[in-house]
């Protein structure tokens, strides 16, 4: 069964979450505050975080921030009546993986949290195709119409982060995080610039995979892409 951790300081919404996703087949467990919330979050297993904003004591950030330095990888969705942009990039940039905001239909978030659960739950694939391409984990390789193109280790790197999430926005700091290293002294105009390389390679005349937001960072746009 799968365990997830709802962090929710309003008692009503708290416990109609519980009632919701339990009778999905989840089981629930309710933190009232952000200092509870980072706790429990770190020191139990959970197979999701529901995790609201505004809560007592540290709000939603400072819990995304907590549990991301202790190494915990659950999956984090941030609910919020938040919706400015600049708030919604801090939150991907602390590591949240998806932020919804409120209202939202228990349907919606029942959609959501069955994906990220499915993601999390499946074993890595170990290869990745879009369009005439394909990109080979085990190999280290991208291939295209069977030729292997030719990448840096750090194209490929880019590259394995923007497939392997396929249609979410990661962020410049995401980026140097995960394919450059946590701590490494670059800029984002790095990240920028290897991304213009990587397009010259995967990227044909009339076909347009990698997307930039403004102000927020880049998202794969792959539709169609498969993995075994």
């Amino acid at each position: 069964m799968k365990r997830i951790l709802i962090v929710e300081d309003e008692t009503s919404i708290a416990l109609a979450l519980e009632d919701d996703l339990r009778h999905e087949g989840y089981e629930t467990e309710v933190a009232s505050d952000g200092e509870m919330a980072a706790h429990r979050a770190v020191s139990e297993d959970f197979d999701l975080i529901l995790l609201d904003v505004m809560i007592p004591k540290q709000d939603g950030f400072e819990v995304c921030r907590e549990v991301r330095r202790a190494g915990i990888e659950t999956p984090i969705l941030m609910l919020t009546a938040k919706t400015q942009e600049a708030e919604k990039v801090m939150g991907l940039e602390l590591g949240a993986d998806e932020y919804i905001t409120k209202p939202y239909s228990a349907r919606e978030l029942r959609t959501r949290v069955r994906a990220h659960l499915r993601r999390t739950g499946a074993p890595a694939p170990h290869i990745y195709r879009f369009g005439d391409a394909e990109l080979d984990c085990d190999r280290c390789e991208l291939r295209r119409g069977g030729k292997v193109v030719e990448l840096s280790a750090l194209e490929f790197k880019l590259l394995a982060a923007f497939v392997k999430r396929s249609g979410r926005v990661l962020t410049r700091a995401q980026l140097l995080d995960e394919v450059w290293g946590h701590g490494t002294n670059v800029t984002e105009r790095v990240v920028d610039n290897q991304v213009t390389n990587l397009r010259k390679k995967i990227e044909l005349e009339r076909t347009r995979y990698l997307v930039a937001l403004r102000g927020i960072g880049y998202r794969f746009d792959g539709e169609g892409v498969t993995e075994r």
